[in-house]
């Protein structure tokens, strides 16, 4: 889901608080300018970068346990 997508969520949900036709046009857009400027100050990533970066760091979580296993067996063939 991506800032947009979540500030139009929010934007939805702000509506239903508000009962019949008074959430007029220029709430809306105080509201949006106000929800935007919150969420770009937070350090927010993408569910797709995360898994990304989770994926990455699995992978280098393998190469570095094979490194190590590599390093006890050279060790072990110096002793």
């Amino acid at each position: 889901m991506t800032v947009n997508d979540r500030l139009d969520s929010f934007m939805q949900q702000a509506k239903a608080l508000f009962p019949g036709d008074s959430f007029s046009a220029d709430i809306e857009k105080n509201l949006r300018a106000l929800a935007q400027s919150a969420f770009s100050k937070l350090d927010m990533v993408s569910k797709e970068e995360f898994d990304a970066q989770v994926a990455v760091l699995h992978r280098s979580r393998e190469k570095i346990d094979q490194l190590e296993q590599q390093l006890a067996e050279l060790s072990e063939q110096l002793k």
